[in-house]
This record gives structure tokens, C-alpha cells and sequence, in this order.
């Protein structure tokens, strides 16, 4: 298993482009240390955005992950172009010949998968401890480690995502037209949930079945996080808004995205092997 992942990697470093992308993506993980610095002095009005609780144990778990799963498409583009690239460079045929089996290929782009996943989730826990060791106004240790089930929440959701860009890597060859796709599914699980709202079932069934769709369950895993910061509660009591919302991450949230991650690695497996190299 670490001679497959060890032949990924090295075809991965050796491509400019993904390497590239990969050095930017963990820099914009680390770049979210920067909101710490946003500061605005405008007469007497002084607003400093670390003060305003988003690195606060345990809320800052939640946050920091949220929003470092917005740059996971940095690692789309790597995984979707690393299977265009087997195909234009016929090194995936080389691979065959050299005696590796397509069960073998698939387990290597799994681990790739999952090793992206892992030093992404092990990145955002270390940057997120920092900042919350700097400037959080909670540091007793029960409350720095409460709220934990976003981690593996992020952790999986990657893994899921990234799973889905293989299969769509294998299934279209193209980068172009693999992300593309991508996209087009995005919206599409949009339209269908309004179609089924509109016209099918109530809104609140459709709301229910949407949960199940793809890429909606694993969006699911970590709603968003900014109504539970105070000074948003605040806002929606003087204005009659209730911001009471539930943001824990659930057992069935997390087995619905483990199928689809099943579903998408045979998938990806089933086509490769039908598939004329």
C-alpha cells in the first residue's frame, strides 16, 4: 500500500500544475491564521474580527472547518486532472503492463484521496489549536476539546468529495470536462429539489430527500457556522429573528455520506475495469 501511495506522489510532484495547486491549497489553509488581523479604525468605531468570538474554543472547530472546505476544490482540480493526465500520458496503460492490476490502480487513487483528506484534517486541527490557544477566552481543556465532531466531519466530507471527483476523472478522462461536470451536477441537484418542491411532493419532503442527494449530504456534515456567533444572534433578536439553529453533525449524516463514498469508489472501479485500456 505505501509503494502505491509512494508511486502517486511522486507522479503528482512531478506535474507542475498539481504541484502548484497542492502548495496553494495549504496555503490558504494557513492563510485563514490572516482574519485574525483584520482590523478596522474608522473614527471611534474600532472593530477587530478576532474579538468578535470566531476563534473561541469550541466554536472555532466548527468555523474553521466550514471554511476551509470551501478550498477543497484546489484538490478537485488535482484529483480530476491526475486521471486526465493517466489517460493523454498513457501512463495508466504502462502501469498494466508493468504488472499492476486495475484493482491495485483504484486502491492507489483511494489513497490518495484519503491522504488529502488526512494531512488536510491534521492541518486545520493544528492551525485551529494555535489560534485557539491565542485568542480564545475559553482555555480549559474540556471545552477546548468539545465540539470535536467537526473534524471528522470535515475529514469525511473531503474524502467524500474527492471520491466523487475520481469517478468523475474516470468517467469523463477530460479535466475540463470532468469539472464541468461537476458543476452541472451541482446545479442539477438544485433544480431537481425545487422540481420535486414545486410540483411532486410538499417542501418539507423535498427538504427531507434532499439530504440524500450527493453532494447536498456532504455539504450537510458542517452547516454553517455564522448565526451562532453572538453579535449575529444579537442582530436577529432586535430584529425579531430566531437564530436558534442545530448545528450538531449526526451518526445518519455521516453514514449517508460513507455510501455515497462506497457508491463512487466501485463506480469508479466497475468503469475501469469494463473499460478497453
Amino acid at each position: 500500500m505505501l509503494r502505491l501511495l509512494q508511486i502517486e506522489f511522486i507522479k503528482l510532484w512531478n506535474n507542475r500544475a498539481s504541484k502548484v495547486l497542492i502548495i496553494s491549497y495549504f496555503v490558504l489553509l494557513t492563510s485563514i491564521a490572516l482574519i485574525a488581523a483584520i482590523k478596522f479604525d474608522i473614527g471611534p468605531v474600532q472593530f477587530h474580527l478576532a474579538d468578535q468570538g470566531i476563534f473561541n474554543f469550541p466554536y472555532i472547530w466548527h468555523f474553521n472547518t466550514f471554511v476551509t472546505a470551501l478550498f477543497k476544490l484546489f484538490l478537485a482540480i488535482v484529483i480530476v486532472s491526475m486521471m486526465s493526465n493517466e489517460y493523454s500520458n498513457k501512463t495508466i496503460k504502462q502501469n498494466l503492463i508493468d504488472g499492476l492490476s486495475k484493482k491495485e490502480f483504484i486502491l492507489s487513487k483511494v489513497l490518495t484521496v484519503i491522504s488529502f483528506a488526512l494531512i488536510s484534517t491534521i492541518f486545520v486541527f493544528v492551525v485551529s489549536m494555535i489560534l485557539g490557544l491565542v485568542y480564545s477566552d475559553y482555555n480549559e481543556v474540556s471545552i477546548i476539546f468539545s465540539d470535536m465532531e467537526f473534524l471528522p466531519a470535515f475529514f469525511l466530507k473531503l474524502v467524500g468529495f474527492f471520491s466523487f471527483c475520481l469517478f468523475l476523472g474516470i468517467l469523463v478522462k477530460r479535466s475540463a470536462f470532468a469539472l464541468g461536470f461537476l458543476i452541472l451536477w451541482t446545479i442539477l441537484e438544485q433544480v431537481v429539489f425545487g422540481l420535486l418542491g414545486w410540483k411532486v411532493m410538499s417542501w418539507e419532503s423535498a427538504k427531507a430527500l434532499k439530504r440524500f442527494f450527493p453532494l447536498e449530504s456532504m455539504s450537510n456534515l458542517i452547516k454553517e457556522p455564522f448565526t451562532r456567533l453572538s453579535a449575529v444572534q444579537n442582530i436577529g433578536e432586535q430584529i425579531g429573528e430566531n437564530m436558534k439553529f442545530d448545528y450538531h453533525v449526526y451518526w445518519y449524516e455521516f453514514l449517508i455520506v460513507i455510501v455515497w463514498t462506497a457508491i463512487f469508489i466501485y463506480l469508479s472501479y466497475v468503469l475501469l475495469k469494463k473499460r478497453d485500456l
